[in-house]
């Protein structure tokens, strides 16, 4: 039995229980030629290798072209996967959200997702994303349903609405420079079993642009630990939290030694005197903060 951290996304009323590990892969950027497409379908295929199930992907990521990169990396390997992608507000209406689901289906080159992701609270009813979901859950075109950029009061409001007690997780931006959700938002979900998906694990985003990975405080402590600064960001986002790991964290990678180097921050432990030094360095949020995303 591996000792590397897991989330568990809880059993609903059509589906088992989950586990997953606590690093997937992110692709936001791909298929926007930062990266061959080779390298990029080589990368996510690596990440499967070394056991980053969970790939993490939208419709709005290149306009569908991350989807396809996705699908390529897929090709003779579904069964391996735990596949995310998420619907744009404006196309998440009750017949909407069917043909946009469609559309990534087909660009992922699969049957079905495994958790399908409102992108952002938007105009459309939240009640009729929620049949849309159902709908898309009934017909099997997706396993699980949840949101992303949600904040309490939004979370709050979703699990009050018919279906919403179903939500299965939230994904928002989080890492060591931007712990604003800590406040309200990691204790709320905690409470209700609801994991966290991070996204910009690596300090790529959000209200601190600071080039985090060069932080010398940053740098001198991976380097205390024989890791690197992304490994070290890679651990601590996904540390356990009062002895619970529910946070998954889905760095983006696009060469294979990258990926290599993601999955092996599983294996570091972070002691109590590193967290309270990042604590010291890098403190948590005292008061409700916007939630900070990009």
């Amino acid at each position: 039995m591996s000792n590397r951290p897991e989330v568990t996304l809880a059993a609903t009323a059509h589906e088992p229980a989950v586990t997953l590990p606590a690093i997937g892969q992110g692709t936001w950027f791909m298929g926007e030629g930062y990266a061959t497409h080779e390298e990029e379908v080589s990368a996510l295929k690596e990440g499967l290798d070394h056991g980053l199930t969970l790939i993490d992907t939208a419709e709005m990521y290149a306009e569908g072209q991350a989807e396809r990169v996705v699908g390529d990396a897929l090709k003779g390997r579904r069964d391996e996967a735990f596949v995310t992608s998420k619907v744009y507000p404006w196309n998440a209406g009750r017949d909407t959200a069917m043909k946009a689901c469609e559309d990534s289906l087909q660009r992922l080159g699969t049957d079905y997702l495994d958790l399908y992701l409102l992108h952002w609270p938007g105009g459309i009813p939240i009640d009729e994303t929620l049949e849309a979901f159902e709908r898309l859950r009934d017909a099997g075109k997706i396993r699980r349903f949840g949101v992303s950029n949600f904040d309490v009061e939004d979370m709050r409001a979703l699990i009050d609405r018919p279906g919403g007690e179903a939500c299965a997780a939230n994904e928002v931006l989080y890492h060591l420079g931007s712990r604003g959700i800590e406040y309200s938002l990691t204790p709320w979900q905690r409470a209700h079993d609801i994991p966290v998906i991070a996204y910009c694990p690596l300090a790529q985003g959000g209200r601190l642009r600071r080039d985090m990975l060069d932080h010398p405080d940053l740098v001198a402590t991976a380097a205390e630990l024989d890791l690197t600064p992304a490994q070290l960001l890679l651990a601590w986002t996904i540390r356990p939290v009062e002895g619970q790991h529910n946070i998954l964290a889905v760095p983006k990678a696009a060469q294979r030694q990258h990926v290599r180097d993601n999955a092996a921050a599983l294996n570091a432990t972070l002691g109590d005197d590193i967290l309270a030094r990042l604590n010291s360095i890098f403190p948590t949020a005292v008061a409700k903060e916007r939630l900070d995303m990009v």
